[in-house]
């Protein structure tokens, strides 16, 4: 797979809405072309500790951001006719479909390919299928895993390496 956007929901709570940022990186011909990194501010407005914990964002740094339709409309040029890939897909996924059906967009059935099944498929023995432990098996050190772009574009390396 040559040309692909990986895609990479953070949330901030246990609400597949609670989108509170998301990385894209856009691969065309094999190399990537674009990159984008959004904050956004989530719907139910709200962050758990343990969301925190993992992504260090809290109210105050999405407070002021736009709401997911605003930014959404700015991703889908970027990634009009690509497949989606990301890790775990099934969970980004998931998100998007909640987001799409809570603001009343109209979803244009993206297809999704997940980058922890071609892991698990292709790469045996590892000690875990963790983004972080597939990157660097696949020569990408991911230094600041849970941040929406840089998961993104470990996804976007994996995809190149495994799909």
């Amino acid at each position: 797979m040559k040309d692909f956007a990986a895609i990479d929901f953070e949330t901030a709570n246990e609400k597949r809405t609670s989108i509170c940022s998301v990385g894209v990186v856009v691969v065309r011909e094999g190399l990537i072309v674009d990159k984008l990194y959004k904050l956004i501010k989530p719907f139910p407005n709200y962050y758990t500790p343990w969301t925190t914990r993992i992504h260090g964002l809290t109210e105050k740094d999405t407070e002021s951001a736009p709401d997911f339709p605003e930014v959404w409309h700015q991703i889908i040029p970027k990634i009009k006719n690509l497949p989606l890939v990301a890790h775990n897909s099934s969970f980004d996924e998931s998100c998007l479909k909640a987001a799409l059906t809570l603001h009343g967009i109209e979803d244009t059935e993206y297809t999704f390919y997940c980058t922890l099944r071609a892991a698990r498929r292709f790469l045996k023995g590892l000690p875990n299928y963790r983004l972080p432990t597939v990157s660097n098996c696949c020569g990408y050190c991911l230094a600041h895993h849970h941040h929406a772009l840089a998961d993104a574009e470990a996804c976007a390396y994996i995809a190149l390496k495994l799909l």
